[in-house]
């Protein structure tokens, strides 16, 4: 296990969502904390939070994880700073809402510079120092959508998926090494973030109407809060959950892939079917 009192977290994406969520109960846990995202005056607010808890370490830093340089700046400096950072999470992402055929290369390649290369430059920059530690922690965030793939969602679900298997293998060869780095992989459900109202938009895209659509979805399934989410991963950690699923749908999912591989889509849209009706009987919408 890596105990969190007295460790040391490096976070991206820690300005809102899970990662400010994982800022604030890693700090209750008694963490100090690296916290890197693009939003600077998200970060400043976080940390100011964060001092209200207690006397922890915190410094922010100004990260773009699509920029490998900026990655091992960030890994240099957080290293420099808390010597002993021996738990990282790589959590920055983004969502782009379309078909495959509505989406330009170019607009996949960004995501995939955040999704998955920033997962890996992040592993990459930190393993050389977490291997010195006498217990470490990667946390890579993949996503439910990490292990099924519904429609309308073929670049996320391409990159979801990319950081699950380069977790699951890393981690395989990390024990085979009996290096001291343990590895999670985290898949969450719907989480009430923001980051289907931040999602770009295919090119192909013609229907706005369907972008609106697509966020009172998710606004409407999202059930878990990312206070919930930040503590199920932290159990994860103290735990060494080698995979960390968050919510009953991302549980429900899990499974219904396993028995049905090939054809679990058809169950899954009817599952969201009734869940948006549902949910518009009771708020009107």
């Amino acid at each position: 296990m890596t105990a969190i009192r007295g460790s040391t977290a490096a976070v991206t994406g820690a300005a809102s969502g899970i990662g400010r969520a994982l800022a604030h109960e890693l700090a209750r846990r008694g963490c100090d904390l690296a916290l890197a995202d693009r939003d600077e005056a998200g970060l400043r607010a976080v940390s100011a939070e964060i001092a209200k808890i207690g006397q922890r370490k915190v410094t922010v830093h100004r990260l773009d994880v699509s920029e490998p340089s900026e990655i091992a700046a960030f890994a240099q400096a957080a290293g420099s700073q808390h010597p002993a950072l021996n738990i990282v999470v790589n959590n920055a992402g983004v969502a782009l809402l379309g078909q495959f055929g509505e989406i330009e290369q170019a607009q996949m390649e960004w995501l995939f510079n955040i999704n998955f290369w920033g997962v890996v430059h992040g592993t990459r920059a930190f393993l050389p120092q977490l291997a010195r530690q006498r217990e470490a922690h990667i946390v890579n965030i993949s996503s439910i959508f990490g292990i099924v793939a519904p429609p309308g969602q073929s670049a996320y679900c391409a990159a979801k998926f990319a950081v699950r298997g380069f977790s699951e293998s890393l981690r395989h060869e990390l024990a085979m090494a009996n290096s001291p780095v343990r590895l999670s992989v985290v898949h969450p459900g719907g989480v009430a973030t923001n980051i289907a109202r931040n999602s770009r938009t295919g090119s192909g895209v013609a229907d706005n109407a369907r972008r609106a659509q697509s966020i009172e979805r998710f606004d409407a399934l999202a059930r878990t809060t990312p206070t919930a989410a930040a503590l199920r991963i932290i159990a994860g950690i103290e735990r060494n959950e080698p995979r960390i699923l968050i919510g009953n749908d991302a549980r429900f999912m899990d499974l219904l892939q396993r028995f049905r591989p090939g054809t679990y889509w058809k169950v899954m849209q009817r599952q969201i079917e009734k869940a948006t009706a549902k949910v518009a009987a009771v708020t009107g919408k």
